[in-house]
């Protein structure tokens, strides 16, 4: 018996729920055609999925195949999204993912020069961390990506688009925002530091000491603002996420920090409108992503 999609499927949904009468509900089916796809699927692999009778803990299989089915659910998922849009793009689709610092500063001008200049194209626009765009991009989820840093993929241009410096970000009122001396990086000890996954673009010796008793990260942005808004802590973000601080959080360059971080533009170099794709591309290389 081959497994099927959908049999993941009720895996997932009885083990996000922990019984069968919620996962029957969600599902639209009957408890008794659930408990019987389970069946199969455990009698197929030759173990079980749960502990005991109850749905409500994963065995150690179970926890793996959970796992590997929930990611294989949403990449089917939106494979039919996909497919669906391309049906229904008669004059064209694109698709676009990026780093949410950047896609907040092209997006809108995009939008504006895309729509303007192709009248009734379809599009697409996601904002997600660096690994989720080079996925999609790898996965043939989207046709052009904006990322931190250089991966090469294979079938896939990679262009570099702009460098962006780091600086602290801390509270407007923050001691290490309002001093008058010119801060550096051995004034980052001195407060809290949370890290974050960009972090991890930096080299810089002296930054890489004074950050490595770092406790916490903190990988989502809107969180660590939050945090750092509260008023003891800091962390180290490239200036084009400072455009989109609130007025409370404040960005200050640290003189002697010259770590940047590179951001490419991602492009397939087969997609299925390809015009729209290398238009689409021109446009974005074409803006200035310097000016504050």
């Amino acid at each position: 018996m081959a497994i099927k999609i959908e049999m993941l499927r009720c895996f997932c949904t009885v083990a996000q729920t922990g019984n069968l009468v919620e996962a029957a509900d969600r599902l639209g089916r009957t408890q008794s055609a659930i408990s019987m796809t389970l069946k199969q699927l455990e009698d197929h692999l030759g173990k079980k999925l749960f502990e005991g009778e109850r749905k409500n803990q994963l065995s150690p299989l179970g926890e793996q195949v959970f796992e590997l089915a929930l990611k294989q659910i949403r990449q089917f998922d939106q494979a039919v999204q996909n497919i669906d849009a391309a049906a229904q793009a008669q004059q064209g689709l694109i698709r676009i993912v990026s780093v949410p610092s950047v896609g907040a500063l092209i997006f809108p001008p995009l939008l504006e020069y895309m729509t303007s200049q192709f009248p009734g194209v379809k599009i697409e626009l996601r904002d997600s961390d660096t690994q989720q765009v080079l996925d999609a991009i790898a996965q043939d989820q989207a046709d052009i990506g904006i990322a931190s840093g250089y991966h090469p993929l294979n079938g896939v241009r990679a262009i570099p688009l702009f460098q962006d410096p780091f600086g602290l970000v801390a509270a407007s009122d923050h001691d290490l925002i309002t001093s008058a001396k010119p801060l550096s990086i051995a004034d980052i000890p001195t407060a809290p530091f949370v890290r974050n996954r960009l972090c991890d673009l930096i080299q810089s010796p002296a930054f890489l000491s004074a950050t490595e008793n770092a406790a916490i990260t903190i990988h989502n942005t809107h969180s660590l603002i939050t945090l750092v808004r509260s008023g003891n802590w800091i962390t180290v973000l490239p200036q084009t996420v400072a455009e989109f601080l609130p007025e409370a959080v404040a960005f200050r360059p640290i003189v002697d920090l010259d770590d940047k971080r590179q951001v490419y533009l991602y492009v397939r170099e087969r997609s299925r409108f390809q015009n729209l794709t290398e238009q689409c591309s021109t446009f974005i290389l074409s803006c200035d992503f310097t000016k504050k």
